[in-house]
């Protein structure tokens, strides 16, 4: 699951919304000719919005921001591929697109109570719109394009069903501002209490977990923001605690996964991590781990090179003879 809040993808977020709705209305441009519905906006509260009451409401809720404050900013919810093919499976083709709606309004509530702000408490206290898209293109800035594999502007393969959601900076009554680019960790309590203190971290993890428990969905340690983030950002501790826990989730099929990854999830937090810690939250599975840890089949893991010195052990040295 992909979840990431930027400016606006028209790159421009401080003015009128006008253009990114337009452009979020691209498919609907060819509905037409392709015989299909057009795609209309949606909320925790309608599902029939057209493009005009999107702009119309976003623009008009900027009570006392400036030229250029930021007026509202854009969350891309994008499920992977096998994500979608589970919801199509489960749900059928219109049922996952419906499911998916659902869920992005839960990710708005989980948005909603990250600000810890009296009187923003889920997605009806905020100004936002959601537009579900098909398809993903291919821009300039990817490597495709730049070596000329793909054209700008040709569809992607595969399945690409995901949902493009603008916010109001300002709340549903237009008196508190809200900012998720606001992530001072207490440097400022102040402008934090006037903005609301957002992290996007745990936001994302949030949505990750939502998805998981709405649709029981039985997510593997390798699929985890958990994992991405400490084969991004963690030591070569972390990385190869975690890697084990990844060798013993693919190799015990009744191993049980939430408590993989709940472990993985301590294991990024804590910059060393316990070894006699694992194996009491792992259980009856240390027996495994303890026979990675001292296998001799070398373990394959990003960086491997730069994490091996980490684990040499240092050779002896011989003493030589007094010389007389």
């Amino acid at each position: 699951m992909y979840i990431n809040i930027t400016d606006s993808e028209t790159g421009d977020n401080k003015g009128s919304s006008g253009q990114l709705v337009n452009y979020l209305e691209k498919e609907n441009r060819t509905a037409f000719e392709e015989k299909i519905e057009n795609e209309l906006w949606f909320n925790s509260l309608n599902s029939d919005i057209s493009p005009q009451e999107v702009r119309v409401n976003i623009d008009n809720n900027v009570a006392k921001l400036s030229r250029n404050d930021a007026k509202f900013f854009l969350i891309n919810i994008s499920p992977s591929e096998k994500e979608i093919i589970y919801l199509k499976e489960k749900f059928g083709e219109k049922g996952a697109e419906e499911q998916l709606k659902k869920y992005a309004v839960g990710v708005m509530d989980t948005y909603a109570r990250n600000f810890k702000r009296p009187g923003i408490e889920s997605s009806n206290d905020l100004l936002w719109y959601g537009k579900l898209e098909h398809y993903r293109y291919y821009h300039h800035t990817d490597e495709e394009v730049k070596e000329g594999i793909a054209q700008l502007g040709q569809p992607k393969a595969g399945e690409q069903m995901h949902v493009q959601i603008i916010v109001s900076r300002k709340d549903i009554t237009n008196k508190i501002k809200l900012s998720p680019m606001n992530n001072s960790r207490g440097r400022n309590k102040q402008h934090s209490a006037k903005l609301g203190q957002f992290n996007r971290i745990a936001f994302k993890e949030s949505g990750e977990l939502l998805f998981d428990q709405m649709f029981n969905y039985n997510r593997i340690l390798k699929d985890s923001m958990t994992y991405a983030l400490t084969m991004k950002n963690g030591n070569a501790e972390q990385k190869r605690a975690v890697h084990l826990l990844d060798q013993l989730e693919s190799k015990r099929s009744g191993t049980d996964r939430q408590n993989i990854l709940d472990t993985a999830k301590e294991i990024y937090q804590n910059n060393s991590p316990d070894l006699d810690q694992l194996i009491d939250t792992i259980g009856d599975s240390a027996v495994s781990i303890l026979g990675a840890l001292f296998s001799s089949e070398p373990l394959m893991y990003e960086n491997s090179e730069e994490q091996l010195p980490h684990y040499k052990k240092k050779k002896k040295r011989k003493r030589r003879p007094p010389t007389i």
